[in-house]
């Protein structure tokens, strides 16, 4: 039996729909995340193909979808709401919700179903991320439904069951505001104070946290060459998590106005405009709080400002000292770290140097110099390379840390494996083309160890060929 919990159940009916997921024809479990179940309490024997794709509704669940806005590529639609996702209940404090479960009121004439493409793209995404240590929803299992799903062809149809600490969004906040109905606002802004952020008092200290939180996580999805794809409002966690993998990939060479998003064409989520959108992101989240800053609309005005102008400053932090625990420096910070570390990144930019092979060779650089030869080689002109790494050992010489220790630490925070985009998608062509499910479950397993050698896999590590490139994703689901 799992033991559910569903306190958002509580909040009022207009904040969601209730209504079961859609039965399907044959489902068939093709992943349990065992080890996500046990963090969770839950017996592996409870989570069967009928379970996880809703043809038999847990007792104890409680069924709904949830209603939100957004702005989608800088658009405002007043009601998207989960289209395609049904929400059972919480367990452990976290949601667990079916995708690809059916059709909803927010479904806006879409078949509220998901294709297998997709659904493996998340399981595997979102599992890499969590081995890399950044805050992210989980896959706690996909099934295949037996039916399949009209996309740009005829599909097999999956369904994913995401965990997640909440499904509270930016856009959830919109949904209310664009009603002009403050008590929603304030009813789900004390929900997510009790939920995510106990220990804080008042919604300016509220809009504090998540904009530090957002902050973090942005910094965070940079220091692993992550582009989110598609950073709309409804895509934001308020909880601080990465949430929504549609068209999201990890760079190869380090660019930064690098977009893999098929619909993105004016670079509007690129890689290095991340930041950049985040601060409006959050902007709009506090024009929703407006009302419950201050009774003075400037004052309240004023009031957010100021919580947002903490975004670079929090985001800097994380991102510079994160950048520099890269390149081994563990000490505290100098005059000039921050230049020495641009400067290896623009000269990357400027080479076509890959994003994951460089830092991971400076591991076994910073130690031995003689191993320079892996990292210069990733330069189309490595002398520029090797007129950086003169000022990099010059500055780790004055680092107090022994060098075992720096490689150790340098290891901890450079991958030596991503979910390279064109392993990703020979994995997904062949559960789709063949049911074949054996390069998922490969893929899946090198990449739930980022940081570990793994002998025999070097092929997961190397960039991919010139004929093996991919360089569109598409949402999909």
């Amino acid at each position: 039996m799992i033991p559910f919990a569903n306190s958002y159940a509580r909040l009022p009916e207009r904040f969601f729909a209730r209504l079961p997921p859609t039965p399907v024809a044959a489902p068939r479990l093709i992943k349990v995340n065992i080890a996500l179940a046990e963090q969770l309490g839950l017996d592996p024997d409870d989570l069967t193909a009928d379970t996880l794709s809703g043809n038999a509704v847990p007792e104890g669940a409680e069924p709904m979808a949830l209603a939100y806005a957004g702005h989608q590529f800088g658009n405002f639609v007043p009601q998207l709401g989960d289209g395609r996702a049904n929400l059972l209940g919480e367990v452990s404090g976290r949601d667990i919700q079916l995708k690809g479960a059916g059709r909803t009121p927010f479904s806006r004439g879409g078949d509220g179903r998901a294709a297998l493409g997709p659904v493996l793209r998340e399981y595997l995404i979102s599992e890499a991320m969590h081995a890399l240590g950044i805050p992210t929803t989980r896959a706690l299992a996909a099934v295949t439904t037996g039916e399949t799903v009209a996309r740009e062809t005829a599909l097999p149809g999956a369904i994913v069951t995401r965990v997640a600490s909440s499904h509270i969004r930016v856009g959830t906040f919109q949904y209310f505001a664009a009603r002009q109905d403050t008590d929603g606002v304030r009813t789900l802004a004390d929900y997510a104070i009790a939920r995510h952020y106990p220990g804080v008092v008042g919604y300016k200290a509220f809009l504090e946290a998540v904009i530090a939180r957002q902050a973090v996580l942005v910094a965070r999805w940079l220091l692993v060459g992550f582009i989110h794809g598609v950073m709309n409002t409804d895509n934001c966690s308020i909880a601080g998590e990465t949430i929504d993998y549609g068209p999201c990939a990890f760079m190869d060479e380090y660019d930064p106005a690098t977009v893999f998003s098929s619909i993105d064409r004016q670079g509007r989520y690129a890689y290095g405009n991340q930041p950049r959108i985040a601060v409006w992101n959050l902007t709009r989240l506090a024009e929703t709080l407006l009302p419950l800053l201050d009774d003075d609309e400037k004052k309240a005005v004023e009031i957010a400002q100021v919580c947002l102008a903490s975004f670079g400053k929090t985001f800097e932090a994380a991102y510079f000292g994160g950048l520099r625990r890269k390149i081994g420096l563990l000490s505290p910070e100098r005059d000039g770290d921050n230049a020495l570390v641009q400067d290896l990144l623009k000269a990357m930019a400027e080479n076509q140097a890959d994003f994951t092979l460089t830092f991971r060779g400076l591991c076994n650089a910073s130690v031995k110099p003689e191993r320079d030869s892996a990292v210069r080689d990733l330069f189309t002109d490595p002398s520029v390379y090797d007129a950086w790494a003169v000022r990099w050992r010059q500055r780790l010489n004055l680092e107090i840390a022994s060098p075992e220790a720096r490689h150790a630490a340098m290891r901890a925070t450079n991958p030596a494996y991503i979910p390279r985009n064109h392993n990703v998608e020979t994995a997904l062509n062949a559960a789709i083309a063949r049911d074949d499910f054996a390069p998922f479950e490969e893929l899946l397993a090198v990449v739930s160890k980022p940081f570990d050698d793994q002998p025999g896999f070097a092929r997961y590590a190397a960039p991919p060929a010139p004929t093996e490139r991919v360089s569109q994703t598409f949402c999909g689901t």
